[in-house]
């Protein structure tokens, strides 16, 4: 019996190599603070992302995503350790979830993967700055903030001192194949095009998991002076924007929104720089969508294409003007609702599925469609029901968390937002698209009270205290008085 044991082991392990050989692979888009102004969301009508759109065609488009947070951090975090903030406690974008000792016992994503047979791959923004948890991947390309952003030359001398260089914005004239997500771009295409970088000891393959993060459309709003000229300013179109729109809004959201990095919506109007601004966020969506179509194109050619996953994501959306505010930061549409799309081999292409989804499904998702054992910590739900037919049963809604014990609900058609006080704000997305009337600011009818009810069930009932990394806020030294 002895003798059967490391014979039983030979065979299982070449089993588990010839099975992982067979699995499909990944590619992981991530993108930085892109909202649904994207071309096969309708989102605005002056963008242009062709790219995006074919890959929509390749598979299904979620058409009512929403991130797990409105900030970088949490949001990346709940993508890739699959726990909602309200579970990790990670609210901020402060601290990095692998520097929290109760975060270790996770696995990420992409060492899930590893663990089962996959060499993994990286290169740009996958977490919040550039850094990366021991472990995650094999094989690291460039990072955000490594280099060229000497390159980038500062265009307005007229910000708020508070605003400082990073919302900054307009063209840049450099040569393009230096800006940085095309440098992240290009890396990922050498890894497509690399058989022998996937090579065990013994001349095997492993399938890949790699992960392209794009940095823009996040500020400061940089893109080819080429992409500028093919979208004049006097063509660009505005946000609607309603004047008192936040007339009926809690006195919390206020203080939950507060952003005093960006400049005021006032300034960007008195200063005539409204129109500018939107036109140099639209030209970095068209500069990313074009790196997402060298991926594709370059997937396309390799030998990889007909067995190779692909998701594509924004963390997070953006608001330029809408609520009488800048950046993200808030639980309204603007903020949470993003571009996210996964096309599998095997699946149905072409589909639209306006049911509510979660960034949080990606991970759960991505096991499922390769084959790989469940990881029982992970609280998203997968969303193979939907990507094999998009009318099958789906009863579950989307939350977004911003801070502890402040949640909004988006099903369907309404938009339910409760903060840590109580105080409620509501929303019919069908009649009222730009949430410029919050049912809940007079009292409810039974219809809408009804609703909120329902909606009410999706919250979570704990709201872990916020995680602090070890040591946060000590061994500062004291300055002494000078004598």
């Amino acid at each position: 019996m002895k003798n059967l044991v490391p014979i039983l082991c030979i065979l299982s392990c070449l089993l588990f190599r010839a099975h992982a050989a067979d699995r499909p692979n990944v590619l992981f888009i991530a993108i930085d603070d892109m909202n649904d102004w994207v071309g096969c969301l309708g989102g605005h009508p002056d963008t242009s992302t062709p790219n995006i759109d074919r890959l929509a065609k390749r598979g299904t488009l979620f058409t009512n995503a929403h991130c797990q947070a409105p900030i970088c951090n949490p949001s990346r975090t709940s993508v890739m350790y699959g726990l909602r903030p309200s579970t990790s406690g990670i609210y901020m974008n402060s601290p990095t979830p692998w520097r929290v000792p109760a975060m270790q016992k996770y696995t990420t994503l992409p060492r899930w993967f590893a663990k089962h047979g996959y060499q993994t791959a990286c290169t740009g923004k996958l977490y919040h700055g550039s850094g990366l948890p021991d472990g995650d991947f094999d094989l690291v390309g460039p990072r955000p903030g490594q280099k060229l952003k000497e390159l980038d030359k500062k265009l307005r001398t007229d910000l708020p001192n508070k605003a400082s260089g990073l919302w900054d914005f307009g063209p840049q004239e450099y040569q393009e194949s230096l800006f940085q997500d095309h440098v992240d771009a290009t890396w990922a295409i050498e890894q497509l095009n690399s058989d022998a970088a996937r090579s065990t000891s013994s001349g095997e393959h492993r399938p890949f998991f790699l992960a392209v993060g794009f940095y823009r459309p996040h500020v400061p709003f940089y893109a080819p002076s080429r992409i500028f000229r093919d979208l004049p300013i006097d063509e660009v179109t505005l946000p609607v924007v309603k004047e008192g729109d936040r007339n009926d809004l809690p006195e919390i959201a206020t203080e939950v929104t507060l952003n005093k990095a960006p400049p005021p919506h006032s300034w960007f109007v008195e200063n005539k720089a409204w129109k500018e601004a939107v036109q140099a966020y639209l030209a970095c969506i068209r500069w990313t969508d074009e790196q997402v179509g060298r991926l594709l194109d370059a997937l396309d050619k390799s030998p990889h294409a007909k067995n190779t996953v692909v998701v594509l994501y924004s963390d997070h959306g953006f608001h330029l003007g809408e609520k009488d505010r800048w950046t993200k930061f808030s639980l309204w549409e603007r903020s949470t609702h993003v571009p996210f799309v996964i096309a599998a081999p095997g699946l149905p292409k072409a589909q639209r599925s306006g049911r509510p989804a979660e960034l949080l499904s990606i991970y759960p998702t991505l096991l499922e469609l390769c084959g790989l054992p469940a990881n029982s910590d992970v609280e998203g739900r997968s969303l193979l029901p939907l990507l094999k037919d998009t009318k099958a049963k789906w009863p579950h809604l989307a939350l977004t968390t911003h801070g502890q014990d402040n949640h909004a609900v988006r099903s369907d058609r309404y938009r339910y937002i409760r903060y840590r006080d109580g105080s409620e704000e509501l929303y019919d997305m069908q009649e009222d698209p730009n949430e410029w009337t919050n049912l809940a600011a007079e009292e409810l009818s039974k219809e809408d009270a009804a609703i909120v009810t329902r909606l009410s069930r999706a919250l979570p009932e704990s709201n872990r205290e916020p995680r602090r990394a070890p040591n946060a806020g000590k061994g500062k030294k004291k300055r002494r008085k000078k004598k």
